[in-house]
């Protein structure tokens, strides 16, 4: 019997783009080094993950099906084990919380329920770019999750870098004048308001006005990522692009990963751009996804749902005791680096220090590359993320990002002095 050997270059030349590595690199070097304190994974906490009760939170989303909704307890059951809906089942109360704590006003109607914040920026794109005639613009350093979609889908992207205060305004308004001259323009632009995977940069009242007023200027639509918005310090959220939102530029992208558990798989998107005359955005992403995934499944919609009317119906409410340990371990991490490495001046060795989110990123004075970080697991036992997998080019290879949210309060101290220890003797040698 002959086997049939597929030549690599008989497939889509996406499949040997880096970017859709990335994610198995890092998990193939954690595995390798068990032992090593890891800055790698943006996940949550683990700890988070003990007091989930699932049966508890789904029985709350069937009487709320029964009886807010007047379904009766045998059809509500019965919902949860059928496909239902390529909409979401979800979708009132997940509008009912963007109204509540982000002034989002935004119809259930206008929702669609994905299978993570992944399959809404999937569907997005696949919506929005029928040909390559058209780019894509995304703020660099970027999460590599819309890198992978775009190439997936053969759209180009048009990085431009951002700044402390998000994405360079100047540089977008000169790319998108550059990319029309050469008669492929720039149809959307994905940003990350508050504390962008990797950068950690957050933009101010006035640049998401200044942001909105340009999409307008330039005609290009938003695609907002909310996934970290959360973790702002009390007192200190800002209304998301899509509340500001007086023109339907934007299409607002979140993902409960985060704020509940990343295990339900469980995203929306907000999409209420009218399409002809009858019909939204989100018909249109509603009648895709039921040809990608069919259905987001209603289990895990139940299970988010009834976590989110446990807690009043609020992601704020959901979310306030996750934000509070992220911003301590954010605090953490950023004085333990003060405190191993001063201001850097031994080794060369600078970051930013973000309000919120996740991550901080380190410069180096020499590549941040993987053979370095096989280095410092291996001889030093902690792991990070090279920023090369952030970057369009070569702009980032002397960076690197540290994710603080995966850790505890020990973890972090420990693997900011065998990180020091790692920077003193290698790169400072």
């Amino acid at each position: 019997m002959t086997t049939s050997h597929l030549d690599p270059a008989s497939l889509h030349s996406s499949l040997r783009d880096p970017v859709l590595g990335s994610i198995g690199f890092l998990n193939e070097v954690m595995a390798r080094y068990p032992d090593a304190i890891s800055f790698a994974p943006g996940a949550p906490y683990p700890g988070f993950l003990d007091g989930i009760d699932t049966e508890r939170y789904t029985r709350r989303f069937l009487e709320h099906l029964a009886d807010e909704q007047r379904l009766g307890p045998v059809k509500a059951r019965r919902l949860l084990f059928e496909y239902g809906p390529s909409r979401g089942l979800i979708n009132g109360v997940v509008a009912g919380a963007l109204r509540r704590d982000h002034g989002i006003d935004a119809a259930p109607e206008t929702l669609v329920i994905t299978v993570g914040a992944q399959e809404a920026l999937f569907l997005v794109l696949r919506a929005l770019f029928p040909t390559s005639a058209e780019q894509l613009a995304v703020a660099v350093p970027c999460f590599p999750g819309v890198v992978g979609a775009a190439r997936l889908l053969g759209i180009g992207l048009v990085g431009v870098r951002e700044t402390a205060d998000g994405i360079d305004l100047d540089a977008l308004e000169a790319a998108c004048r550059a990319a029309r001259h050469a008669g492929r323009p720039i149809r959307a632009c994905y940003v990350a308001p508050d504390f962008a995977n990797p950068g950690g940069s957050r933009m101010s009242p006035e640049s998401r006005h200044q942001l909105l007023r340009l999409a307008t200027r330039e005609d290009f639509l938003l695609l907002e990522d909310n996934v970290y918005g959360f973790t702002a310090a009390s007192g200190a959220g800002l209304p998301p692009l899509k509340a500001l939102d007086s023109e339907q530029r934007v299409i607002h992208i979140g993902t409960f990963a985060k704020v509940c558990f990343p295990g339900a798989r469980v995203g929306y998107v907000v999409a209420d751009q009218p399409v002809g005359a009858r019909r939204t955005l989100a018909d249109e992403l509603a009648a895709l996804k039921s040809m990608v995934t069919v259905n987001t499944s209603p289990l895990a919609q139940a299970v988010i749902g009834g976590m989110l009317l446990e807690h009043g119906g609020s992601l704020a409410r959901l979310g306030r005791a996750k934000s509070a340990l992220y911003q301590r371990n954010l605090t953490l991490l950023c004085a333990a680096l003060e405190r191993h490495l001063g201001a850097g001046e031994a080794t060369g060795v600078t970051w930013n220090r973000p309000e919120g989110g996740f991550f901080v990123r380190v410069n180096l004075p020499v590549p941040a590359n993987e053979a370095l970080l096989e280095i410092s697991a291996a001889r030093h036992g902690v792991l990070w993320t090279p920023m090369s997998h952030f970057h369009l080019d070569d702009t980032g290879d002397t960076q690197l990002r540290l994710s603080c949210s995966y850790l505890d309060t020990e973890e972090i101290e420990t693997g900011v002095s065998r990180f020091a220890a790692f920077l003193t003797q290698e790169i400072g040698s």
